[in-house]
């Protein structure tokens, strides 16, 4: 399992000051050069993190993959196509939220994904969109030419009992068995850290996982190169 990092926080430190430190650029090649295989950020139509300059300064910078994350707006996808990262991942976005609640409702916007994709396939952008792990969602983002979904951890990462857990991991496990056999490329995140990423790495066929505040927070503390390391350590251990 690949491990791609999210530099947003980095940028939410840096805009408490308004200053010009730390540097999410810099960050991000800081986590490529100790292993991580892509770079994720989220433009916000608020900006309240990553800014334009940050994304255009990434696609200048990023050697392995940048995955865009976005919200379903004619703005966002000028600017998808425009920069041309490698990936955009829809999500869902609400202005009070402090982070992605829940995921992208298909069946509420089908027919409008159905528009939204291929002028970024036709820009040679893959898309991938963030779901809740459910069947459905999994048959309406093949259907409406998704290359990827990402399934929604948040729900695992909340767990407490060991039952509860078990019972999330097999739905997950199902639903990427399943994303699979449709056609589709399986990755996920939200919410897991060095913790709760040594049960969930048993499940099979999910080829990435994204994270972003667990590293950021132990950034703080031991540096970016060494709390992506021991992140990438972790998943790559024998379950």
């Amino acid at each position: 399992m690949r491990l791609a990092v999210n530099i947003d926080h980095i940028a939410t430190l840096r805009n408490a000051r308004n200053e010009q430190q730390p540097d999410p650029v810099t960050a991000a090649s800081a986590a490529e050069l100790s292993g991580a295989s892509g770079i994720v950020c989220h433009l916000r139509e608020d900006r309240r993190h990553i800014r334009d300059r940050d994304l255009e300064r990434l696609r200048e910078s990023v050697t392995t993959k940048l995955d865009l994350e976005m919200a379903m707006t004619d703005e966002m996808q000028r600017i998808a196509v425009r920069t041309k990262p490698e990936l955009v991942t829809l999500v869902p976005e609400k202005r009070e939220e402090l982070t992605t609640e829940g995921g992208f409702d298909i069946e509420g916007h089908y027919d409008r994904l159905r528009e939204f994709i291929p002028p970024l396939r036709d820009s040679g952008i893959e898309v991938s969109i963030f779901i809740e792990p459910e069947k459905r969602a999994v048959e309406l983002a093949a259907s409406a030419g998704a290359d990827i979904v990402e399934l929604h951890t948040g729900p695992y990462s909340l767990k407490k009992s060991h039952a509860d857990i078990e019972a999330e991991l097999e739905r997950l496990g199902k639903t990427a068995a399943f994303a699979r056999d449709a056609g589709l490329r399986v990755v996920a995140g939200h919410g897991l850290n060095y913790y709760n990423i040594e049960p969930f790495r048993t499940i099979g066929g999910i080829e990435e996982i994204s994270i972003g505040h667990a590293i950021i927070a132990r950034a703080a503390i031991v540096g970016m190169e060494r709390a992506v390391r021991e992140m990438i350590r972790l998943v790559n251990t024998p379950a």
